[in-house]
């Protein structure tokens, strides 16, 4: 292994799983538009969504909130990912 690959590693995966986490996110928005009513596009499109928030941060002088911030998975979402890795994988 080369010595600079070991340090763009985490990088590379971390930019990877974000495309993938996007190309299935429009392939869910797609399905969920387009597909007819029915099982298949149940089973598709059907997500589970964490969210964390909102988070109250008071410094005295400044004042925010962050959130909530939620995360949509669902199985397309994850085929969006594999399909972004395995391209990933073939170009590096």
């Amino acid at each position: 292994m080369a010595k600079g690959t070991a340090t763009r590693r985490p990088l590379f995966h971390g930019i990877v799983l974000a495309v993938g986490f996007v190309i299935g996110g429009f392939m869910t928005q797609f399905s969920r538009k387009f597909l007819p009513v029915g099982a298949v596009k149940e089973f598709l499109t059907t997500g589970v969504t964490p969210s964390l928030g909102p988070l109250q941060v008071d410094l005295v002088i400044l004042k925010f909130a962050l959130g909530p911030i939620a995360l949509d998975v669902s199985l397309l979402s994850l085929v969006g990912v594999l399909i972004a890795y395995l391209i990933a994988r073939s170009l590096f």
